[in-house]
């Protein structure tokens, strides 16, 4: 017979406790900090430094324009990484604006169908990167989140159904294709101008009846997609039966720039030509070959995608978990005496001048250096100078040259007579002087 003595029970009741105890610790589940609550900016912002390699265009079309056709079967596909590496519920939604990114007066119900509410639940972390992230996809419109009017839209990405917990915010377009464009570039009309510049002269054709073209019609034009590089043009030259032109003399009159500055991170083992130093420790750390100013420079052919970047990897598979980050160090040496600040820009930043991105000179090198975290890939970037006036000048360090490579797009805003928001209803694209490009 088993003998239980009050030192055996003291001793199996101390057993069930610490397994009580243990599992308890185990269940426990470390608590997951929030993304903070943010200011909503109608642009396209990162508001945390942790979300980086943000990529918005048309399903199949890389890096084109973000614009989805109403009723289309293209959608958009959006992509991020969050370098907190962790799992977290993110939700998006859309919001219509103005032609000039100002929010509209039109309701969710008057220009979105189902909910106006999704949830990201296409994620996947990383494999093997030094840096660990998670990569977050989502492809829209859906059944839960639909344009149903055109214009500019702002998508909205933020965390636990919190419309105030803000991580990103993209601008893209809905458009309604009732006008068709036309378009041509020349060189400038101004003689002092015509080796610098690229003009383009607009024509519209549409079946519709508009009373006032001069103030309910207005044109939007961007050279390779940048915001801060754009042209808008309200007074046309010329207006017929269905047919508005605008080839003023003096609009719509660009500076040509000269072809983007690009590296080439696709591989963190054996380098590129871009590449002067690779230092790999607990993180990637990579100087790259001063940068030039050219801005006196006569133009010399180089090869270049327009500003855009684009992920690749040569070094594993799959790019998008199997890519890893580095830090990478820009500099530019320039004679030129400063006044205003400089920032590298390119469409991996979308072109924002911010503390991130803003060089710093370096008496001991008399240089100007910035830090950039890059996805490795291929990045198109150049110098631009913001003056003590708010001016950007975006030849500053580089020239501008009429054989320069460029990309223009054109977007048509009408807003009828009666009604209180812009719709698109045109876009047209034109290139000049392209080459084949390195992707």
């Amino acid at each position: 017979m088993l003998r239980i003595t009050p030192l055996t029970i003291v001793f199996i009741l101390m057993q069930l406790s610490f397994q009580a105890h243990a599992q308890k610790k185990k269940k426990k589940r470390i608590a997951m900090e929030q993304s903070p609550k943010q200011e909503l900016i109608y642009d396209n912002i990162n508001y945390l430094n942790a979300i980086k390699t943000v990529q918005l265009s048309p399903t199949g079309k890389e890096n084109q324009l973000p614009i989805y056709t109403l009723g289309d079967a293209d959608l958009l596909v959006l992509s991020f990484d969050d370098l907190r590496a962790d799992v977290r519920d993110y939700y998006y939604s859309i919001e219509h604006c103005n032609a000039d990114w100002t929010p509209s007066r039109l309701s969710a119900l008057d220009y979105a169908e189902g909910y106006n509410e999704d949830r990201i639940v296409d994620f996947k972390q990383s494999q093997g990167s030094m840096i660990p992230y998670t990569h977050y996809k989502t492809i829209f419109p859906n059944e839960y989140v639909k344009p149903k009017v055109a214009g500019n839209f702002l998508l909205k990405i933020y965390e636990d159904a919190d419309k105030e917990r803000l991580i990103l915010s993209r601008k893209f377009y809905v458009l309604k294709p009732l006008v068709v464009v036309e378009n041509q570039i020349l060189s400038s009309s101004f003689t002092d101008k015509r080796l610098s510049n690229q003009k383009l002269n607009i024509t519209l054709k549409t079946g519709l009846t508009i009373s006032n073209p001069h103030q309910d019609i207005q044109l939007h034009v961007m050279q390779n997609q940048r915001s801060d590089n754009m042209m808008i043009l309200r007074t046309p030259m010329f207006i017929g039966t269905g047919e508005i032109k605008y080839n003023n003399s003096e609009t719509l009159d660009f500076a040509a720039n000269n072809e983007f500055r690009y590296v080439d991170l696709r591989s963190f083992k054996g380098g590129s030509a871009q590449i002067r130093q690779i230092d790999i420790d607990s993180l990637v750390n990579i100087e790259l070959f001063t940068d030039q100013d050219n801005r006196d420079n006569t133009y010399a052919t180089t090869y270049d995608e327009n500003g855009k970047f684009y992920v690749r990897n040569l070094d594993y598979d799959n790019a998008d978990i199997g890519g890893d980050y580095a830090n990478v160090d820009f500099s530019l040496l320039t004679t030129q005496k400063v006044t205003g600040d400089i920032y590298v820009v390119g469409g991996y930043n979308n072109y924002q001048r911010t503390p991130n991105n803003k060089l710093e000179y370096d008496a001991a090198t008399e240089k100007w250096i910035v830090r950039q975290r890059l996805k490795q890939g291929l990045y198109d970037y150049e110098y631009v100078l913001e003056t003590e006036d708010g001016k950007v000048i975006t030849d500053a360090f580089s020239g501008s040259h009429f054989q320069t490579g460029n990309d223009y797009q054109i977007l048509v805003y009408y807003r009828r007579t009666g009604t209180y928001w812009d719709e698109l209803l045109g876009f047209g694209q034109i290139s000049i002087n392209n080459k084949e490009n390195k992707n």
